[in-house]
């Protein structure tokens, strides 16, 4: 069976260590002395699967985004020079802005 880090990151430490119990694999060996997060990467790394999750922006382009933020910055940077305020809060703002909706993007 496929597992993700969320599945094994849900299941108790029995159930992880029946996991464990099926694999040969020298991560983890001696595994019924192992904690929870001891016999988790041990499980991850016998198993090949990545230890954290990846968040995935849907319905945007994070791309064009992430491009429009660079822009932007190089825009508060000239504002902070030429000390212009209002320049500087409104491009802020927009920073504010595009970095909210990707985090509202994330699943």
């Amino acid at each position: 069976m496929e597992y993700t880090f969320k599945d094994l990151k849900s299941k108790t430490v029995a159930q992880l260590k029946e996991i464990a119990k099926g694999l040969e694999h020298e991560a983890v060996q001696g595994y019924t002395q192992l904690n929870k997060a001891d016999l988790l990467k041990a499980v991850c790394t016998a198993l090949g699967v990545e230890m954290h999750e990846h968040h995935e922006v849907k319905g945007l382009n994070k791309g064009q985004i992430k491009a429009r933020l660079k822009k932007l910055k190089v825009e508060r940077d000239k504002a902070l020079e030429a000390k212009d305020h209002v320049q500087l809060k409104t491009v802020r703002t927009q920073m504010k802005r595009l970095k909210k909706t990707l985090r509202k993007a994330m699943v």
